[in-house]
């Protein structure tokens, strides 16, 4: 069972410099908005993401994001859902098409980004609670109608260049990690 307060505690035993951003999940978490795994939320929602690694632990998949028009992570709303692992699973599991895909335990990384209106939708909040995911089988993926395209990425390329501050940080995170056993 997926416990957020107790998943946020951890994470921050592991990475103690990112307390302003533990505390802001343990906020909406806790009430700063009725509606915290809903779409709804006047305050921002959680989302649930990932970073996708290849077979060899060295690449990332990444999908060209049909909206934003950027390579990101997988990821999406929680919908309802407050098992964030789960979420980020899920739609690792639907925009790549990957057979075998395994998920590690722990919150891989926590960010919180703003997302512009977006034809009726306000702008808003959004508390991307993110995992690490393991391709296990194969690494032939499918683009979904959510994405332009998919593309493996080497980690040390993701780690600079012109990606996102939060997904070249995950990239630099994950490239310490051992390799996959």
């Amino acid at each position: 069972m997926f416990d957020l307060s107790r998943e946020l505690a951890d994470y921050l035993y592991r990475h103690p410099g990112d307390a302003a951003a533990v505390e802001l999940f343990r906020a909406l978490a806790a009430g700063a908005d009725p509606e915290p795994y809903g779409r709804s939320g006047r305050h921002g929602h959680f989302t649930g993401s990932s970073l996708v690694l290849g077979i060899d632990g060295q690449r990332t998949l990444l999908t060209h994001h049909r909206k934003l028009q950027r390579w990101l992570q997988p990821g999406g709303h929680a919908d309802g859902d407050s098992d964030l692992r789960r979420v980020a699973l899920r739609e690792a599991c639907e925009e790549t098409g990957l057979p075998g895909l395994r998920i590690e335990p722990a919150i891989f990384d926590l960010d919180r980004h703003w997302i512009p209106p977006y034809r009726e939708m306000p702008g808003h909040w959004h508390y991307d609670v993110r995992f690490l995911v393991r391709a296990t089988e194969s690494e032939a993926y499918m683009v979904s109608d959510e994405s332009d395209d998919l593309r493996w990425w080497p980690l040390a390329d993701v780690g600079r260049g012109d990606f996102d501050p939060s997904l070249q940080r995950m990239a630099r995170r994950a490239r310490l990690l051992p390799a996959a056993g």
